[in-house]
């Protein structure tokens, strides 16, 4: 999605804010439903399914909100955001299907008051926040306690997907 320049953790943290700058948000935005526009055809095709679930993190959770906001419930069907950043909140009035955020309350990238508000504008969505975790402690955990709220973070999307796209079919 980031046409061979995605962010490495062993950059300096310093030179975020002009990757993030670097970035065309609506091409990202046009290559996942240009590749989900290809996905539901193929699998609509073989009998498969008629709607997706999607999961962001970080950047990519925030993205997720203006996806769902911009799909309208058409091809997506359940979303999942971890520790979403950099989103517009108006958007989140938009989302049209059950939306699941997960964030730390220690992450100051993904204020928890600021997650409240979209959980107060998005009909069927749910808030889950980890007490003491910070930015990225779902997929990058630092320690055991971070590895076990990773674990029940996982299977917490396991379920939501679960219960949004297969339990109605």
């Amino acid at each position: 999605m980031f046409r061979g320049n995605p962010w490495r953790k062993d950059e300096p943290q310093a030179l975020f804010e002009q990757w993030v700058g670097s970035l065309d948000k609506q091409q990202v935005v046009r290559d996942i439903f240009t590749s989900t526009k290809w996905m539901a055809n193929e699998f609509m095709a073989a009998g498969i399914s008629k709607k997706f679930g999607v999961i962001g993190f970080c950047f990519g959770g925030g993205l997720l909100i203006d996806i769902l906001a911009q799909d309208q419930g058409s091809q997506f069907g359940v979303g999942i955001s971890c520790y979403g950043t950099r989103f517009d909140l108006s958007d989140a009035s938009k989302i049209e299907v059950p939306l699941l955020l997960i964030a730390g309350d220690d992450d100051p990238l993904c204020p928890v008051n600021v997650l409240k508000e979209v959980e107060n504008n998005v009909n069927g969505c749910k808030m889950v926040v980890f007490e003491g975790r910070g930015h990225g402690f779902a997929h990058r955990p630092q320690s055991l306690e971070d590895d076990k709220d990773a674990e029940e973070a996982f299977l917490m999307m396991r379920n939501w997907l679960h219960d949004g796209l297969l339990s109605e079919n």
